[in-house]
């Protein structure tokens, strides 16, 4: 496994949080971005505490992911045959306060997500194409054709 704190591709961009007495308002994805192309669909999936939801690979489908409440621990892991960085694997941590980000997975990456601290956590993901079953890939959380452990959500 390379030692390495970027994936190709992958973009991470810093998001705006307004915060006053009353509560927050949280950006998550604008059409004048440079990195945006395309709105597909925007959905929500909820992780339990500790729990992990892994390997999702999409062919065509690129993520914009942010996570507005909880935290998690997302890792891709690189095994493009063309790309620079193939057999890389990152760990980000994702959500607020510290860390609210967008995180955008291009297609052909794996990924997968923990949710860490004592709380369900929510992901919001804005993809540039609606669902469809036929384009993504799903491995078990201990697939031997990933390189990674899951541990303890720290």
């Amino acid at each position: 496994m390379k030692e390495i704190r970027e994936i190709e591709g992958v973009i991470v961009q810093p998001l705006k949080q307004i915060t006053d007495q009353r509560g927050s308002v949280l950006h998550m994805l604008r059409n004048d971005w440079s990195h945006f192309k395309t709105f597909g669909e925007i959905y929500f999936s909820e992780i339990n505490p500790g729990v992990v939801k892994a390997w999702k690979q999409h062919k065509e489908q690129v993520q914009n992911l942010a996570v507005p409440i909880g935290k998690i621990r997302l890792v891709i892991f690189d095994d493009r045959p063309q790309s620079h960085t193939r057999g890389s694997i990152v760990e980000y941590r994702v959500g607020r306060p510290d860390d609210y980000n967008l995180i955008q997975i291009p297609p052909g990456l794996w990924y997968g997500f923990q949710a860490l601290n004592n709380e369900t956590s929510l992901i919001a993901n804005c993809p540039d194409k609606p669902h469809d079953p036929a384009e993504a890939e799903s491995l078990p959380q201990d697939s031997d054709k990933i390189p990674y452990h899951w541990g303890p959500a720290k």
